[in-house]
Parts: structure tokens; C-alpha cells; sequence
């Protein structure tokens, strides 16, 4: 049985298939993700049967944000998860010890800036035309989370700082009815809640997208027990993960990842999905440039004083089976740039 859970989500959202080989009810391999498009290599993985096909059964866990990922990683409530670089280091720092095996989100093996998913969306009437103009402003953003980072970087990219706006502090559930509420200005927002702003607030609009500030980037990663205590297992996940999101890229089956996406979140049409899909990488390989865009990441949390001090990228990443999928499976690959 292939199976995801998650609060909001309907039971009649549920696919089923037959164990891959080997699988049985006693070692599914809990996945989670979050409840958004960035999940789509997940959701894709599950509901096209890839993880059933490398032998897995897999149960995909949907929370919200990274740090809510991250806590239930930490509980045992999930065995794998996603975490962005432009969080996860401050936490390794504190001392979590994780193993980064297989891109999530965002293209970091080729480019050092993938942020085309976050941006910066205001109310009519704000007179709110560049980031410049919210000096004085009501701008709301999720704290510690990669919009958080990436506004803080975009202001100081303007020689502004946090203090020249009224900035407060919402869950990225609220981010639109509080723009719709006029009870903020302007709000820093991620795909697919962006375009939702766009939608459901009459005469909102965007002040920025994306800018190459920061790499929205997100790996999968694990325990070091978890990763490593079955190595066979973690390279059938990857392989997974892999092939579907050679799938998900694909432009003809667009219609189809829109109608799986919709499936595993509520509030995800498949209008939305296929209407903001252009704006994220769906790349799983990690390589050199990888590490330098998580070092980067570090600069940038130390900067905002979020970090101490410097961690070395290479305690977190792990190349080894992300690089025996490529080398197997070239094919996986064809459509995508060479490492930066």
C-alpha cells in the first residue's frame, strides 16, 4: 500500500498499489515533504509508483514548513525530510547531525541562486513600486524560513535593514488573509501561496520576484543511522526520487502533475500548480557546486546573525548516492544544465 498522511488532506486522496519487492508493512520508509509545489518530487514519486518500483514502501508525511519537517525528523515521527539551506545550517550548527543525499527543490548543482519562487507581493493603493518603499511599512513574513532570509538579503542587497520596515511575523498560512485584511502592506511569500495572493486580493501585485539573492534550495537528508544503516534502501529512495523528477520536468505530463499535486494538497488546484510550475528546479543531483551554495547560505545566516560561525558543508552533504544514480541512469539527467 502506498500511503501519505497529513491532517487536511481528504481520504479519498488516497492511492493504492501493490509492494515493491521486499516491502511490507514493518519497514515503509516514512517521506516527508512539504505542503506545497516543492513537494512535487515526492508526490510524483508516491503517486506514479517510482518508490513501489525501487522497492519501497513509502509513507509520505506532508507538514507545512521546514522547521516543522525538521521536528518531526527529530521526533521519529519521519525517517527522511526536506530542510532549505537557508535555515537548516543554523540548526546544524546547534548541533543536529544530518546527511543530505538527494536534491529536493532548487537547482544548486548548477547555479548559485535559485529564488524564483519567493517574492514580494503588496496591496493596491500602498504606493509600494520597489523595495526601496517599504521603508515604514507593514511587511509580513514567517520567521526562519527561507523568506525570511531572502528578504533580509534583498534589503541589504537596497542598503536597508529589518528596522527601516514594520515587519511582523506570521505563519505562511496567514500570509494572504493578512494581505487581504489589509492588516499588512505587503507580504514576503513563496509559490504557490504567491500566486494565490495574486488571485484572491483584489488590485495586489508584485513588487519582486526571485533577484537571485539566495538558492531556495532544499536536499533530502536523514540521520547518519538512518541514512546509512541500509545503504541498498537510501539508494532506491534516491533512484526514486530521481526518476520522478525526471517525470515532473517533463512538459507533457504537466496536466497530469498538476491533477497528482492537487491530490496530496488541499488548496493546490491543478490551475495553480500549472500556472506556477515554470518557477521551481526540480533537480536531485548535488555536487561541488552544491556545497558552495550551502556555504554561501552560511555567509549569509551569519550575516543576519543567525550563525556563529562557519560549518563545513561537507559534514551535511553526501555525494555517493546521488552519483551512482547518475552514473546508472544517465538518461534521468539528459534535460538538464551541466554542474556549475
Amino acid at each position: 500500500m502506498i500511503r501519505f498522511s497529513h491532517a487536511t488532506v481528504a481520504a479519498a486522496s488516497l492511492m493504492a498499489f501493490a509492494y515493491g519487492p521486499g516491502a511490507n508493512a514493518q519497514d515503509a520508509l516514512r517521506i516527508g515533504a512539504a505542503g506545497n509545489t516543492g513537494g512535487m518530487i515526492v508526490f510524483v514519486a508516491q503517486d506514479k509508483g517510482f518508490f513501489n518500483k525501487h522497492g519501497l514502501d513509502a509513507k509520505v508525511e506532508i507538514r507545512n514548513t521546514g522547521p516543522e519537517l525538521t521536528k518531526s525528523l527529530n521526533a521519529g515521527e519521519i525517517d527522511l525530510a526536506p530542510a532549505a539551506f537557508t535555515n537548516l545550517p543554523a540548526a546544524l550548527e546547534r548541533g543536529l547531525d544530518l546527511r543530505g543525499i538527494v536534491g529536493y527543490v532548487g537547482n544548486a548543482y548548477s547555479s548559485t541562486a535559485s529564488d524564483r519562487q519567493i517574492g514580494i507581493v503588496a496591496r493596491a493603493d500602498t504606493g509600494i513600486k520597489t523595495i526601496a518603499d517599504l521603508k515604514g511599512k507593514k511587511v509580513a513574513v514567517s520567521f526562519g524560513t527561507s523568506g525570511d532570509t531572502y528578504f533580509q538579503a534583498a534589503l541589504a542587497k537596497a542598503g536597508m535593514s529589518v528596522g527601516d520596515v514594520a515587519r511582523s511575523n506570521l505563519p505562511p498560512s496567514s500570509l494572504v488573509s493578512a494581505l487581504d485584511t489589509a492588516s499588512v502592506d505587503a507580504v514576503v511569500i513563496w509559490e504557490p501561496m504567491f500566486t494565490t495572493a495574486l488571485d484572491k486580493v483584489k488590485g495586489s501585485y508584485t513588487v519582486m520576484r526571485g533577484g537571485d539573492f539566495t538558492c531556495f534550495c532544499a536536499m533530502m537528508h536523514g540521520s547518519p543511522a538512518k541514512v546509512y544503516a541500509d545503504k541498498k534502501r537510501t539508494q532506491a529512495f534516491v533512484d526514486a526520487m530521481s526518476q520522478a523528477a525526471f517525470y515532473l520536468r517533463d512538459p507533457k505530463n504537466l496536466d497530469e502533475v498538476a491533477q497528482i499535486g492537487s491530490r496530496f494538497v488541499r488548496g493546490m488546484t491543478p490551475d495553480l500548480i500549472k500556472r506556477t510550475h515554470q518557477y521551481a528546479d526540480y533537480e536531485t543531483r548535488i555536487g561541488p557546486n552544491t556545497a558552495k551554495v550551502f556555504d554561501a547560505a552560511v555567509e549569509q545566516l551569519i550575516a543576519q546573525k543567525k550563525m556563529k560561525a562557519p560549518y563545513d558543508a561537507m559534514k551535511y552533504l553526501d555525494f555517493e548516492f546521488i552519483n551512482s544514480t547518475m552514473k546508472r541512469h544517465p538518461e534521468w539527467f539528459k534535460d538538464m544544465p551541466g554542474a556549475g
